[in-house]
């Protein structure tokens, strides 16, 4: 498919995607949402594609929300299937069966921030700026911010955040758990590639199956979570990634990991 909103292009088993309207801050619009949507789908069948860099164009912004623009013009029942395209869309990114790491730039504000909050963990440059600050605007997050904003750093915290608006930059959302890394601002995309690289020479198989585990135990109870963890230990097991692992061990050589999610 051919995209005007985004960037999307796979190297070295890392596939990329640049949200790309960088005069309106890389806001999104329903053609973005759909292009973004499109890509979603286009990585979950691509068995050459492990892990999955998110990042924006240009040098002031990641997200910087929807664009008001359009959402001015919404009524209730527009608003409503709105937010349930944005959740459903970011619900897929959540769901891919690969890792996911965003690389913010710049403003993540409102969808921005729910689209890295979605990811498996975030870098950030020194200048980018996190918030929820739909309240400005007399509405509240619609595209899981509610949610999952308090399970990631805490209900006070985030009750604080979207109450008041207020934007934190890097080394506040770093303090609160948020995000992993912070690094200057050049160095984004190259700390954040050197990760994804490690993470693309694990078995496609181990990492599906922990990202499973770990997204499925982290809302049970632990005795149900350690449950999840036995049948994702189990199906590894079975794989051609954990025959060459513990092969290559006992060798003493490096493993060289090409099994897929079908194993």
């Amino acid at each position: 498919m051919n995209y005007s909103n985004i960037i999307f292009k796979i190297e070295e088993g890392i596939g990329t995607i640049v949200f790309n309207r960088p005069k309106a801050l890389n806001a999104l619009n329903s053609e973005l949402l759909e292009e973004f949507s499109c890509a979603l789908e286009e990585i979950s069948g691509n068995e050459d594609i492990k892990v999955l860099i998110l990042t924006g164009a240009g040098e002031k912004s990641f997200v910087a929300g929807a664009d008001i623009t359009e959402l001015a013009k919404f009524n209730s029942l527009e608003g409503k299937i709105f937010a349930k395209k944005g959740q459903s869309i970011i619900s897929k990114l959540q769901e891919l069966p690969i890792p996911v790491i965003s690389a913010v730039n710049g403003f993540a504000l409102g969808g921005g921030s729910e689209i890295a909050l979605a990811s498996d963990f975030i870098y950030a440059s020194e200048k980018a700026v996190f918030g929820l600050p739909e309240i400005n605007l007399g509405i509240i997050p619609g595209f899981g911010g509610t949610q999952r904003l308090p399970r990631l750093i805490g209900i006070n915290k985030a009750k604080e955040m979207i109450f008041t608006g207020r934007m934190i930059t890097a080394s506040e959302a770093l303090g609160f758990g948020m995000v992993n890394r912070v690094v200057v601002p050049e160095a984004l995309m190259d700390e954040t590639i050197k990760t994804a690289k490690i993470i693309a020479s694990k078995g496609k198989v181990s990492l599906r199956a922990a990202k499973q585990a770990i997204n499925g135990g982290i809302n049970a109870d632990l005795a149900t979570g350690c449950s999840i963890e036995v049948d994702s230990f189990a199906l590894c097991m079975s794989s051609r990634d954990a025959k060459e692992g513990t092969s290559a061990f006992l060798e003493k050589r490096k493993a060289d990991f090409k099994g897929t999610m079908k194993d």
